[in-house]
């Protein structure tokens, strides 16, 4: 796992997607996401979250540690189970509404590379938990990474850019969100 090569494509999808997606583009293999991004990027949130949480409620006892683990576990549950059901969600719609073919590695591909706001988002706020409000409103940035994407690698028509743009953007954002509510909610059920 090269991390300086996946903050370097996560650095470049933020500040020059028009780049980043041009060079996504160009990947011989359309599965090789999982390893050099999605995956390690859970993984460096989870982390966060984890430590965000111990420092925040003490390293003091087995309930710190108890808490900073189902915080972790929660977000890598969502953000893990997000990712698969969006790029489902999208790859569906995508045949169904825009006439794309039936191509799950690409769109795979493109959903896993999209989520970098949220990945860096849940980085952040999972160890300065007091950014959520500017995290939330960073989370609309989304939208336009997803634009850049949607010309460049799905190479979606001018006329249904917007509408693909903002059906994925509101899946990439509510599927991990929704998951992750839900998971906490079950789990204080549970508890």
């Amino acid at each position: 796992m090269n991390y300086k090569e996946l903050f370097k494509i996560a650095l470049l999808l933020i500040s020059s997607p028009a780049k980043a997606w041009e060079e996504i583009r160009l990947e011989e293999d359309r599965r090789k996401v999982f390893t050099a991004f999605v995956y390690p990027m859970i993984g460096l949130c989870a982390l966060s979250v984890f430590f965000g949480s111990l420092f925040t409620n003490g390293w003091g006892g087995p309930e710190s540690f108890q808490i900073a683990m189902k915080n972790c576990c929660v977000v890598a549950v969502a953000l893990f189970g997000g990712y698969f059901l969006a790029a489902y969600i999208i790859n569906e719609l995508g045949v169904k509404m825009f006439g794309l073919p039936n191509d799950m590695p690409l769109v795979q591909q493109f959903t896993g590379y999209a989520l970098v706001v949220t990945f860096l988002v849940n980085i952040v706020t999972g160890i300065l938990p007091e950014f959520g409000l500017i995290a939330l409103i960073l989370q609309f940035y989304i939208i336009y990474v997803v634009w850049v994407g949607a010309d460049v690698l799905m190479e979606i028509k001018e006329s249904q850019r917007l509408k693909y743009t903002l059906i994925a953007s509101v899946l990439l954002i509510v599927c991990p969100t929704g998951i992750h509510m839900l998971f906490s909610k079950l789990l204080v059920i549970l508890n």
